[in-house]
C-alpha cells in the first residue's frame, strides 16, 4: 500500500515538473530565435513509402491520416493561441510534411535539405544535415522562430533523438549543432 502511494506521489511530482517545463518552453518560444524541428503528423501505417513512390505525386506516398490532419491543425492552434512568432516555415517536399506545415501554419516553403535521408548515401545525408545546421546557425538572434518540418531520420541526424509523428523538438541554434531545450507533442497540446 505504501509503495503504491509513493509511486502515485512520484508520478504526480513528475507530472508537475513536466507541466512547468512545458510552460517554460512556451515562454521561451514567445521570445523567438529558436528552431522547431517538427516530424510530420500521423500517417497511414507503414515505414518509408510504397513501391512506385514519386516525389511530386501524393497518391504514391504514405500520407497523413485523419488523426494526422487533426494533429497538424492542433499544432497551429496551439502556436496561434500562445502568440508564438514564426519566421519561415520550411518543409521536406514529401506530401505528408508539406500537408503538416500547411494545415498547421497555412504556409510553407519547400526545402530539399529537409527531404528524407532514409535512402540517401552517407555523403548526401551529411550534406543535407550540414545545410540544415548552417541555416539554423544563421537564424540565431532572430525575433521569430524557424520552423522545419521533416522526418524522424532527419531529426535523429540533427539532434540524435527519436521523435514521434507530430512531435516538435525545440532547439537553440548554435554554430555547429542544435541544443535541444525540450519537446512538445501534438497529442498533448490541449487543443483538438
Amino acid at each position: 500500500m505504501l509503495r503504491r502511494g509513493f509511486l502515485a506521489l512520484s508520478a504526480l511530482l513528475a507530472s508537475g515538473r513536466l507541466v512547468a517545463a512545458e510552460r517554460d518552453l512556451w515562454q521561451r518560444l514567445q521570445e523567438g530565435g529558436y528552431v522547431l524541428l517538427i516530424r510530420h503528423a500521423a500517417t497511414h501505417p507503414g515505414i518509408g513509402d510504397p513501391p512506385g513512390f514519386r516525389l511530386a505525386v501524393c497518391s504514391t506516398q504514405r500520407n497523413l491520416s485523419d488523426q494526422g490532419r487533426r494533429d497538424a491543425r492542433a499544432i497551429g492552434v496551439a502556436f496561434r493561441e500562445r502568440g508564438i512568432p514564426l519566421g519561415p516555415v520550411l518543409s521536406s517536399r514529401w506530401c505528408r510534411c508539406l500537408d503538416t506545415a500547411r494545415l498547421a501554419f497555412g504556409r510553407v516553403e519547400e526545402a530539399p535539405m529537409l527531404d528524407s535521408l532514409f535512402r540517401d548515401s552517407e555523403a548526401a545525408a551529411r550534406a543535407k544535415t550540414r545545410e540544415v545546421l548552417d541555416r539554423a546557425a544563421a537564424w540565431r538572434g532572430n525575433k521569430a522562430n524557424l520552423v522545419l518540418v521533416t522526418h524522424d531520420v532527419n531529426i535523429r541526424a540533427l539532434v540524435n533523438e527519436y521523435v514521434s509523428q507530430g512531435e516538435i523538438v525545440v532547439a537553440r541554434p548554435g554554430p555547429e549543432r542544435l541544443e535541444v531545450l525540450g519537446r512538445l507533442d501534438a497529442q498533448d497540446l490541449g487543443v483538438q
